[in-house]
């Protein structure tokens, strides 16, 4: 499996976004922003994973609408 991974850094509120076929092994590598995993896909397929991700990056409008959509787990 793949993920696509929105993560917040506690100390500044900053979020992130990637993808990785090891989620907790990519939480660990975070480790000094103090990640909070806030959001997550899955996906069979890497190329879908990373099509999304590309999406969420490149796209203000579609980040602005899945931030909308988890407002509350970003409190």
């Amino acid at each position: 499996m793949y993920y696509v991974y929105l993560i917040k850094n506690r100390h500044d509120g900053e979020t992130y976004i990637g993808y990785t076929n090891n989620l907790k092994r990519r939480l660990k590598e975070h480790i000094d922003k103090k990640p909070e995993l806030i959001y997550y896909e899955s996906y069979k397929s890497e190329r879908d994973a990373r099509a999304r991700e590309m999406k969420l990056k490149q796209r203000g409008q579609t980040v602005r609408r899945l931030k909308e959509r988890i407002k509350h787990s970003l409190e």
